[in-house]
């Protein structure tokens, strides 16, 4: 078979298992048999092969099945869980499963190809494996002389997989039957905006250059601050598939969980005010809100300070984007005016201008999710209040989810919120979060609440 029939073929078989996904929750959309269909053995058997992929024809084989944006797309809904319907819940975590690593050999060819030079000479030392695996890319660690200080460092190397832009360009093209599968069931939902969304913000993670540029904008914009680190990036050794940054040590989501409930306060707190103060003063976030992407740092007194990674998917908001965020705000969470809301959500997009519902019924839809901070009140984050508010998203059975959609700028801001939401949940975080908020709203722009609020204000002091 020559390499063109070849090609033609795994285009083929990835085309024919989308339309079988899609197909399969149009048509068994509760039942036993689709739950078998979504758990394939064809996947199964993929998972227990051997650990590591010894050459360049192995990479390529597997991407049809373990990385491009299939997998991203799973691990990018990872923390909707047990508020999804249970067949697409199913469905997408097939896609969750972390990436078999590919061989060490592979991985430092693509850096040396990227740099033009040999493994040795680029650094001091290089461990072939790597501590993480994910959907595009893994990473390795590393130590350099910092052209700079002429010292010792140690650096984070992020290789992407050969093969990952081709399958995920393969992904893109059939990303309607995505928009498809989220649709079923939601009259008015139109997916055009959602996919183009999906497959913009998917296409620009694969340009580590990107990337770099982004976290280097986070880095300085949050540049000693007291509680939260963006790790440098290494500008010399970065390309287009490789992306060097400061190595960071500390504790992971799993080893905080086990931690006091003040560390877990102090960690949900710190995550609200970096996704909240990106979004309103910064007009940007890093829109994946995913456990391995933080790592926490202990001192004396218990955890102190976040790093946070990963800034592959940023999005950025225009100032009129951020103007109708802060207006449905104003009127759902401070003044509570469901008609003033209305107004916003149709101009938005978001809902009907003709839908024939009353407009406290949408104005009661919606504030749940605004509820943590429309009161000022102390309250216990809950796995199960995050779950709720996903079914709530997701019940066909509601009149406004009949006439409701998700314009282009709002995709990923839904995806932040909810996966924020279910991260504190699993903290069981407690917190005044309503003044909190009020701090990082731009038309409050209230005083610190908190003792992080108060670190925080004198940060922002330094500043001016």
């Amino acid at each position: 078979m020559t390499d063109k029939a070849l090609s033609s073929r795994k285009r083929f078989g990835r085309n024919a298992e989308l339309a079988k996904l899609g197909a399969a929750v149009g048509t068994s959309y509760a039942t036993t048999a689709a739950r078998k269909l979504f758990a394939s053995a064809a996947r199964k058997e993929e998972l227990d092969h051997s650990r590591e992929m010894k050459n360049a024809a192995q990479i390529a084989d597997r991407l049809g099945n373990m990385k491009g944006a299939l997998m991203k797309l799973g691990q990018m809904a990872s923390y909707l869980d047990h508020g999804l319907p249970e067949p697409l819940r199913l469905a997408l975590s097939e896609l969750q499963s972390q990436a078999p690593p590919m061989a060490s050999e592979l991985a430092e060819q693509v850096v040396e190809q990227e740099l033009g030079r040999p493994i040795s000479e680029l650094f001091v030392e290089w461990d072939p494996t790597p501590i993480a695996a994910a959907s595009i890319g893994q990473v390795h660690r590393a130590i350099i002389i910092d052209p700079v200080t002429r010292q010792q460092r140690a650096v984070a190397v992020k290789v992407q997989y050969p093969g990952v832009a081709e399958a995920i360009a393969s992904d893109l093209k059939n990303a309607d039957l995505l928009g498809a599968l989220l649709s079923f069931g939601f009259k008015s939902f139109s997916p055009d905006e959602l996919v183009a969304e999906i497959k913009e913000r998917l296409t620009e993670e694969l340009d580590y250059t990107l990337e770099a540029e982004n976290q280097k904008d986070f880095a300085n914009y949050y540049r000693n601050h007291p509680f939260i680190h963006v790790p440098e990036v290494i500008e010399h050794l970065s390309t287009t598939r490789v992306l060097v940054t400061e190595l960071v040590s500390g504790i992971t989501w799993s080893e905080l969980l086990e931690r006091s409930q003040a560390d877990r306060d102090f960690a949900g707190e710190a995550l609200f005010r970096f996704v909240f103060r990106s979004l309103y003063r910064f007009r940007a976030f890093n829109g994946d809100p995913h456990p391995g992407n933080y790592i926490f740092h202990v001192g004396d007194n218990g955890v102190n300070k976040i790093s946070f990674l990963d800034y592959g998917l940023v999005k950025h908001f225009t100032v009129d984007e951020m103007n109708v965020f802060q207006n449905m705000i104003t009127a759902a969470a401070i003044n509570h005016d469901y008609d003033a809301f209305r107004i916003v959500i149709e101009d938005a997009g978001l809902l009907q201008k003709d839908a024939p519902v009353d407009t406290n019924t949408a104005g009661e839809y919606y504030r749940l999710f605004y509820a943590p901070v429309r009161e000022s009140h102390v309250m216990t984050w809950t796995p199960e209040y995050s779950s709720s508010i996903v079914r709530h998203t997701f019940d066909r059975n509601s009149p406004i989810a009949q006439y409701s959609t998700v314009p282009r700028s709002f995709v990923f801001i839904q995806r932040i919120n909810l996966g924020l939401y279910a991260l504190l949940g699993e903290l069981g975080a407690v917190g005044n979060y309503r003044r909190i908020a009020e701090e990082l709203w731009p038309m409050v722009n209230a005083g610190p609440s908190s003792a992080l609020g108060e670190a925080e204000a004198a940060w922002l002091a330094a500043q001016s």
